[in-house]
Parts: structure tokens; sequence; C-alpha cells
């Protein structure tokens, strides 16, 4: 999820009551529910780089009890520093409204923690939580990575209750400690319950996208028939050969059959569904109605493509393995510049012999609303090839990074 989700998402269990046992738990919540984004700084070493440890080690199991310490740690020495600037022993009292302890406000801040990995674990990029003894990706993808409702639910938990509280400071009410524990409460059972119901219409969505079937395009029914079709000596029935039989008819159709599909979720309705389908040779991007069963295939089939030289080399690139490590559906690409300079798919030149294959995710290749905010589909990766296969050049949503 975004950052701020993140920081409301700590305040929001640190004000179910929480703080009412433990001195700073709100700033120790908020502050542990983002630190995992922290790996946002691998994006100085370049685009490549970020992409690589994006959620990677500080979004796992083993480093969140590191994570909490550490920021019980800082809040410590905050402490202590408000202690040695307390004048008397009455002004450390006033300090905190309710009693330091140390080993509570650290089990909040894992508390906070695992919240994020919650989070992130709920929309369609992922999380590694048992990384590096398992690398494998785990997703929900019933949340996209910015809901507005989820926002404002949470935000509403900070700022009604110090609304409600200016009010009653100006009508004359006794100003209480702390506010905010039913609304804090009541948010969080409301973010569960959106959770469930988008839980149970994303399994409806790839339920209906895996009940399809697609013709297979002339590119694959070729191959598809070419198995079944009779060898050059076969002999008819009457002894003559093959070869001097009445050319057949035109084939019929081949139909292919769903062998997965992932379902990504809309920002705004719980029952929009951006769907992608494997049939074997070739996947099927489509959208989905989870409420009346209904899909809807757009215009993107991309098909799967032959091992081939420039495939291998780009696939072995850091961004290449990189991406494939992630993308369990990787939509691949190759433009080929041969003989001559030309343009890649985006309009860019291309050297002549040069080679720029194309990684791109269909998780993110949907219509939802904010997906393409900046013109071009997030989080594709290319790799530019001499004429050697040698890597020239490697970019991520369009920052380049060089060997």
């Amino acid at each position: 999820m975004e950052p701020v989700t993140h920081i409301l998402t700590g305040a929001c269990l640190s004000r179910t009551g929480l703080n009412r046992h433990a001195a700073y738990a709100t700033l120790a919540m908020a502050v542990g529910a983002e630190l995992p984004d922290l790996d946002t700084l691998w994006s100085l070493r370049g685009p490549v780089a970020s992409f690589q440890h994006h959620r990677g080690i500080t979004h796992t199991f083993v480093a969140i009890p590191v994570e909490a310490a550490v920021v019980v740690a800082a809040i410590y020495g905050l402490h202590r520093w408000r202690v040695r600037k307390a004048t008397d022993a009455e002004a450390v009292k006033r300090l905190t409204a309710v009693p330091v302890r140390w080993g509570l406000l650290y089990l909040f801040t894992l508390l906070a923690l695992l919240s994020h990995l919650l989070l992130d674990f709920t929309n369609n990029y992922g999380i590694r939580p048992f990384f590096p003894f398992n690398p494998h990706w785990y997703a929900a993808s019933i949340v996209f990575i910015f809901d507005p409702l989820i926002f404002t639910l949470l935000l509403a938990v900070i700022v009604l209750p110090l609304l409600f509280r200016l009010v009653s400071s100006e009508v004359g009410t006794r100003r209480q400690s702390f506010v905010a524990r039913g609304w804090s409460v009541a948010a969080l059972l409301c973010i569960i319950g959106l959770w469930t119901l988008r839980e149970t219409q994303h399994d409806r969505a790839v339920q209906v996208a895996m009940a399809q079937s697609i013709q297979a395009p002339a590119a694959t029914t070729s191959t598809l028939s070419s198995s079944a079709a009779p060898d050059a000596g076969t002999q008819s029935p009457d002894g003559s050969s093959a070869d001097q039989l009445p050319a057949p008819a035109d084939p019929a159709p081949v139909y292919l059959q769903a062998h997965r599909a992932l379902a990504s979720p809309d920002p705004l309705s719980p029952f929009r569904w951006y769907t992608v389908t494997d049939f074997g040779p070739l996947y099927q991007l489509g959208q989905t109605d989870s409420r009346t069963g209904a899909l809807v295939p757009n215009q993107v089939t991309q098909l799967k493509l032959n091992p081939s030289p420039a495939l291998l080399a780009a696939q072995a690139s850091p961004v290449g393995r990189a991406f494939l490590d992630w993308s369990s559906m990787p939509f691949i690409t190759i433009t080929s510049g041969s003989g001559a300079a030309g343009i890649d798919e985006a309009g860019d030149p291309l050297a002549a012999g040069h080679t720029i294959v194309q990684f791109a995710d269909p998780r993110f290749m949907g219509d939802a609303l904010l997906l393409h905010t900046n013109g071009r589909t997030p989080l594709t990766a290319k790799v530019e090839l001499d004429a050697n296969g040698n890597v020239v050049e490697q970019t991520l949503d369009g920052r380049v990074q060089r060997p």
C-alpha cells in the first residue's frame, strides 16, 4: 500500500486502546507501520537495484523483530532527551500520560510492522515474507495499491475525533485524555469486512476467467495440429499415398482451454476485476464483472515466445532475472533493428543491429483508474542488446541504468 495508509493504520491500531497501556504507543506504531518501506533507499543505486530489493528483506518475518528494536531504541533516546530537559520530578511525570513500558511498546511495534506486511499482501504486487529462506511471492490481489475507501476510513479515525474534541472544548465539555477507541475499532472492522467482500468477488472473477475458452490463432493452430497431420508416406485406404489425396478442407477451429488465471482489483469497485488468463501458448487480458459473471476480453493477446539468443540474454540480465522472479505471467516482446536503425515499441530510436526485449506484467496492464497516470504501463522493463547479444542498457519505468 502507499505510505500514508500504512501510517494511518499504525495510528488506528494504537487508538484501539493500546495507547492506554504504554507511552509513545501511537508514535511507535505509526513509525513502525511504515518502516519496512525504507527499502526505497535502494533507488539511490538505480532503478534496477530498486526493483530487485523492493519488498525484500525489510518485508520479512526475519527482519521485523530487528526493525521493532530499532524503533523502540530511537524512542528510548527521545524519552531520555525529554527527561534531561525536564526541570524536576513533577515535570518528568508529566512527560507521558501513561507509564513507559518498553516491553509492551516493543510488542505493539511488532504488531504495527505485521500490519505493513498484511496490507502489502492484500494488493497484487505481493510480498516475500519468508525471504531469504523462501523467495516465493505471495499476493492476495484483493486491494489496489491505493484504496480510497480504506484511506477514508483511516483518515476519519484521526480527523473526526479531533473535530469533535474541538467542538466539545468550545461548549465547555470536560476534555478526555483518550478518544477515538470506538472509531478505531469500527474502522478496522469495516476494513476486514471490505477484505472479506473483495476476497469472495476475487475468487468469482478467477472462476469466470477459468471457465473461458478461446479460438487458437493461426500462428498456434498449425503448431497444435502438426502432430495430428499425416506423414508424407502414409497410405490411404485404397493404397494411394497421402500426397496424392485431395487437398483437405479448411481445418476445424481449435479452441484453447484456460490453464490458470489471475484477477487484479479495481480501486473503486469490488465487483470489477482485470483478469489475465493463461491458455497455454498465449495470454489473454479481460475485464470481469463478478456480480453478473460477464467477462469482456480486450484486444491484448500475447503469444508466448520461443527461446532465442536475444530472449535468453535479456532474461539473464539483472533486471530480467528480477522480473521473472517476481512476475508469474510475464508479457515479453522483442523488437529488432536488424540491418538498419529503427524504433522500438515506444517510438524511441533503436540502433542498427540492436534488439529491445520488453517485459511487462499483465496485473498492471488493465484500465484501472490511477494505473496509467504517466501515460505508460507501470513496472515495464526493457533490455537493449547489441548485435553480439551484450546488454547495452536496462530500463525500468523509463528510468535508464547502464551496465
